[in-house]
């Protein structure tokens, strides 16, 4: 079964004005990893799609949606997808791709049948998908956590140390636009994106993973003079316009999932806001 909405952009003159509820209902999504059902968001910023896949009692296929008035989800589109639950398998037209906790998949444009398996029902495959237009085909490769190109930024000192998994990127795959990656914080370590920035060339969606239970995270978004924040539980996700900032604090150390998709792909792009700055 697929379940879908829509997300229209919003100015961030507008979003200046959201109360609380209607900052999240714009911009959070809190409805992922439900057992047996493909959901997805449909973004109107750069046509971006997030969702989830979790097959329990049987295969999930993932299927069109009408906002692509397409004959097959990948007509137009490449996808992304990292599990963040037990191990399991995409099959894409015919070819089974294994994957374990934090793995990740790139399908490029054309593939007709994607199909998502759990290796175990009692502990089944969570998958994190992101997808976004795409002009041409690229191969379907699979990237593991230990394959990702590793960044280790931050310090303890500043509580952001942390490893940044670079998994779905030029250097690692071929795509048209999307990128996708996975930042791990240290134990003591709890902001993430520190000094915050901006990228008017792209947005972004951030998915937050290993959050401990009764902890959360703060994300902070908007423009870097008129900050908002939405807090966060275990396995949501929150759309950043291209115009906002997208950082976080937790009350303990957190992963988190980045995918963005855009005018480039220099993962280096960006306006970088000085924290002393930050209003």
């Amino acid at each position: 079964m697929t379940k879908y909405s829509s997300r229209y952009a919003s100015s961030p003159e507008a979003v200046k004005k959201y109360d609380t509820q209607q900052l999240r209902e714009e911009f959070l999504i809190d409805d992922l990893m439900q057992e047996d059902e493909v959901v997805l968001v449909y973004s109107h910023y750069d046509r971006y799609i997030a969702g989830s896949a979790v097959p329990v009692k049987g295969d999930l296929a993932l299927e069109t949606i009408d906002p692509l008035k397409a004959p097959y989800f990948l007509e137009r589109r490449e996808l992304g997808i990292i599990n963040v639950g037990g191990s399991g398998s995409v099959v894409v037209e015919g070819t089974t791709y294994e994957l374990g906790f934090k793995d990740a998949l790139y399908i490029g444009a054309g593939n007709k049948e994607v199909v998502f398996k759990s290796d175990d029902k009692n502990n089944p495959a969570k998958f994190y998908l992101n997808s976004a237009p795409a002009h041409t085909t690229y191969p379907t490769k699979k990237v593991s956590l230990a394959e990702a190109n590793k960044l280790q930024l931050g310090t303890m000192e500043t509580a952001n140390h942390r490893t940044v998994n670079q998994m779905i990127i030029g250097s690692v795959v071929t795509t048209c636009q999307l990128q996708m990656g996975m930042t791990e914080l240290k134990p003591g370590s709890v902001w993430n994106t520190m000094p915050a920035h901006v990228h008017d060339r792209r947005m972004e969606v951030y998915f937050y993973l290993d959050i401990p239970e009764n902890q959360a995270v703060c994300h902070f978004m908007g423009q870097p003079q008129e900050t908002r924040h939405i807090w966060m539980n275990n396995h949501q996700a929150v759309i950043s316009p291209p115009w906002s900032i997208h950082s976080g604090s937790g009350t303990s150390n957190y992963t988190f999932i980045w995918g963005m998709a855009g005018e480039n792909l220099d993962y280096g792009d960006m306006d970088v806001c000085k924290i002393t700055d930050l209003r």
